[in-house]
């Protein structure tokens, strides 16, 4: 796949991700709770969330609730157990043939390099080719998990064109470079700065490098929506598209805060539309102008399709309008 041939199957990938609610797969109650909660994306569990003797009937509890339920407006993804288990093979068969057409992506974890997201891209496309599904429609998640999944994000990241997300987790992350904390989504005791930084960059970089989108990992205490928003805040300043949530208290939270202001949101069309104008024949062909007291260009722009982007795809309505400026 060419470079142009890349950028545009990302772009027809970049669903709306704040907040990436998990479920256990062999739960019933919660697979049909969560239809119900204003989670951007809902990932059905068969690894963690699911134990060792459950995982079996997971699956089939799984392909009946994307059959039969109602996910409208939701991005429908199911996680399956990495390849290091015996159980990863049988997950992607057992739930793309029996559910493929209601899937948008599978999520695999503890991905340490490019050749576990080679693997799966094959037996997808062994699968839609048996099946007679569309070719290359199923997307694949990442997750980076240890330090070597890392050290080789750049290359998992560009291992395949179904690649729409690369997601930090940081419970097996931490126990991993041995940090010295049990709070997961905590900074570490000892530790003055923020011990998360690099990691989130560093993934945050791999990501865009390849127009993929990026996304934090959980926050265990539930309960303390506060310390979910702080947490949440940090990885939405530095660019992260969302969030995994693992309470419905924590979805509201999440689709808030990786959505722009009204302000912001309002600012960032105004800008577009400025440019738009002073760069027409009308508005004098030129390759800057002023809304206001800012002086805007060309990066101007693209700095503001990044914020509006958000905004639209969050369903947020304008409150401004332009008005060219008078001759």
């Amino acid at each position: 796949m060419t470079a142009p041939d890349r950028a545009d199957a990302a772009a027809g990938r970049l669903r709306p991700r704040r907040s990436c609610l998990a479920v256990p797969g062999s739960n019933p109650r919660f697979l049909e709770k969560a239809q119900g909660l204003p989670a951007d994306q809902v990932f059905l569990d068969l690894e963690d969330a699911c134990a060792p003797l459950a995982k079996e009937d997971a699956r089939h509890t799984i392909v009946k609730a994307l059959n039969e339920g109602d996910w409208t407006g939701k991005t429908r993804v199911v996680r399956v157990n990495d390849w290091t288990t015996h159980w990863t093979y049988r997950d992607v068969i057992t739930v793309v043939e029996g559910a493929g057409p209601n899937l948008d992506c599978i999520m695999l974890p503890k991905v340490q390099d490019a050749e576990a997201i080679v693997a799966l891209d094959l037996l997808l496309t062994q699968i839609e080719k048996t099946m007679g599904f569309e070719i290359g429609r199923i997307g694949i998640e990442a997750q980076i998990e240890n330090a070597k999944g890392l050290v080789n994000v750049d290359e998992i990241a560009g291992a395949s064109p179904r690649l729409e997300t690369i997601v930090f987790g940081p419970a097996d992350f931490m126990a991993s470079i041995n940090m010295k904390s049990l709070v997961v989504g905590e900074q570490p005791p000892g530790y003055p700065a923020d011990a998360y930084h690099y990691i989130l960059m560093r993934i945050l970089m791999a990501a865009r490098m390849h127009d993929l989108q990026a996304i934090d990992g959980p926050y265990l205490q539930i309960r303390n929506v506060d310390g979910f928003r702080e947490v949440a805040g940090r990885a939405a300043a530095l660019g992260y598209d969302g969030k995994w949530v693992l309470h419905p208290g924590q979805v509201e939270a999440a689709n808030e805060v990786f959505s722009p202001s009204q302000e912001d949101y309002d600012h960032a069309e105004l800008i577009l539309d400025a440019y738009d104008y002073c760069t027409s024949a009308e508005g004098g062909m030129k390759g800057s102008a002023m809304l206001g007291d800012e002086m805007i260009d060309e990066a101007s722009r693209k700095m503001a399709l990044v914020v509006a982007g958000k905004g639209r795809a969050a369903g947020m309505s304008r409150t401004s309008t332009f008005q060219p400026p008078e001759a």
